[in-house]
């Protein structure tokens, strides 16, 4: 019998085609990583990298060295403008600015009470441990607490602890299962009513060894001999610090908040929810969102706080030490975990310098100034309450007396601008109108984008370096600061399996943090995200 050639080919392709999707298909599945089990994000106020780099040598091998060789690092994650660390956190978390996010600052003023309130706050919510009223409801984009919970479909968690409450819920977002922080007036761990999930760990720890009964015995000290700390001049060796936190002190849970202490407890509490939580024991990856600080300490004895500092710098390594133990003891392990740490720009707010040193200083009284404007304004525009108030460098004007009168709003704000510009204090001023239009500050653009007109003030102003603004409607006691140029960006590290090692030290827009963290962990990035992703 003979063979049929057309068969025979066909076999032949067949079997060729048969070889050749074996291949393919078992291929991909063998190159495809495993997705983490874990995300723990790091949000530290005031991070530097000078610090970073003078303290390298001081620093034990397994936090802040372990991120220097084993991580991503970005030099400048660069904000735009000097952002609150409020806001700062939210343009991480969402990958948008306040324009798109709708957190400009941590607090912002209500025009019709006239006064300052959180940005969050949300009057149908309660608060457990605390008498705020917050939810998330104000952040206008999602998070990427939001989008892991999403496509985790629920079955996995996302936890979020820090000092601040604004902070922590942010960290949170929308879909998160809980947001722990540190009431200013009880010290007591407080959440809100929000979010249904309440951990046991900071209950027991209200209940058990509440802070309000640790402070009375805790003082701050340096944690090495004074002679170890590089660059110090020796005035400073002579008289090493010793903070103290005393019961009758109005700001006691304040300056500890300020303290490295609260980050040695916001460590221990990430511990206690990787152990007792279970994280990363998952199908789905679980998330773990800390809020630290290493902003210089304003309640000390001296304006000078460089020790301070750079002791708040050498905790911290050690709490980050302790973060990254726990994931290896209690959690998944490291290989199985995806680190980012951001920092958030310096604060703007610094101690008065000794008057001795004669640095030029003045006080900016913003009851004064609102007075002496409305009264320019009456005196063109008539008799009325023109102003409404003033809140965190801005001028409110009163919009419903402006519109019955017949007046033209941007007029006015010109005028208002104008008048401000000539008081003693103030080194520029900007309307709203110019901030829309990209005509204010020296970084236009990025003075827009981190502009939330639903909360933005009529007139913008700066007030001089070196001065003290002086809030007149403030309930909150605190150290006399004055007024520095800002800084606008932060250190940032991501460590992961699938990141190798790099320095990338051209500046990096802040908003590309969130993106690249959601392309490592394979999920949506967040629906305010707009840039794309770095490619590690």
């Amino acid at each position: 019998m003979h063979n049929n050639p057309s068969r025979t080919l066909t076999h032949s392709v067949a079997a060729a085609l048969v070889a050749v999707f074996s291949i393919v298909s078992v291929a991909p599945a063998s190159a495809v990583a495993k997705r983490p089990s874990l995300v723990v994000g790091i949000m530290v106020d005031g991070l530097s990298m000078d610090y970073i780099e003078l303290l390298r040598d001081q620093f034990g091998e397994n936090g802040f060295k372990r991120l220097l060789s084993q991580g991503l690092l970005i030099n400048d994650l660069d904000y735009g403008t000097a952002l609150d660390p409020a806001a700062a956190t939210a343009v991480v978390f969402t990958g948008a600015a306040p324009q798109v996010n709708g957190i400009p600052a941590a607090t912002v003023y209500d025009r019709d009470t006239r006064r300052a309130r959180s940005v969050l706050f949300d009057a149908s919510k309660i608060g457990n441990f605390t008498d705020e009223t917050l939810s998330p409801a104000a952040i206008t984009s999602s998070t990427l607490a939001d989008e892991l919970r999403i496509d985790g479909g629920g079955t996995n968690y996302a936890y979020a602890i820090a000092a601040e409450p604004v902070q922590a819920i942010i960290m949170a977002g929308h879909a998160g299962n809980s947001a722990f922080w540190i009431n200013d007036h009880t010290g007591k761990w407080a959440t809100t009513t929000y979010y249904k999930d309440l951990p046991a760990s900071p209950q027991e720890a209200n209940r058990r060894l509440p802070l309000e009964r640790r402070l009375d015995t805790l003082q701050w000290v340096p944690s090495i001999p004074v002679e170890q700390f590089p660059d110090l001049p020796a005035h400073k060796k002579l008289y090493p610090f010793r903070n103290i936190f005393q019961r009758g002190d109005a700001n006691r849970f304040r300056a500890y908040k300020n303290s490295p202490a609260v980050n040695a407890d916001v460590a221990a509490m990430a511990a206690d929810y990787i152990r007792m939580l279970r994280l990363g024991s998952r199908e789905a990856t679980d998330m773990l969102s800390l809020g630290m600080t290493v902003q210089p300490y304003i309640y000390g004895r001296e304006p000078d706080s460089r020790l301070e500092l750079m002791d708040s710098y050498l905790r911290l390594d050690r709490d980050l030490a302790a973060i990254f133990a726990a994931i290896d003891r209690e959690g998944p392990g490291m290989d199985r975990t995806v680190v980012f740490v951001a920092g958030t720009p310096l604060t703007r707010r610094q101690r008065r310098d000794d008057e001795k040193w004669a640095v030029p200083y003045g006080e900016f009284s913003s009851r004064k100034a609102v007075s002496l404007l409305n009264m320019y304004l009456m005196a063109v525009h008539g008799n009325g309450e023109w102003v409404s108030g003033y809140h965190n460098g801005q001028v409110y004007l009163n919009h419903k007396l402006i519109k019955e009168r017949g007046k033209d709003l941007e007029e006015m704000r010109r005028e208002a601008a104008s008048f401000l510009t000539r008081m003693v204090g103030v080194s520029q001023a900007w309307t709203v109108d110019d901030v829309i239009d990209r005509r204010a500050t020296d970084n236009p653009d990025a003075t827009r984008r981190n502009t939330a007109m639903a909360s933005a003030g009529d007139i913008f102003l700066a007030i001089a370096p070196g001065w003290q603004e002086i809030d007149d409607d403030s309930d909150v006691e605190a150290p006399q600061t004055v007024v520095r140029a800002g800084m606008a960006t932060a250190p940032a590290f991501i460590l992961a399996p699938s990141v190798a090692p790099k320095e990338v030290t051209a500046p990096v827009d802040a908003r590309v943090l969130a993106p690249t963290v959601a392309g490592i962990l394979r999920i949506r990035a967040p629906n305010g995200a707009s840039l794309p992703r770095l490619r590690p």
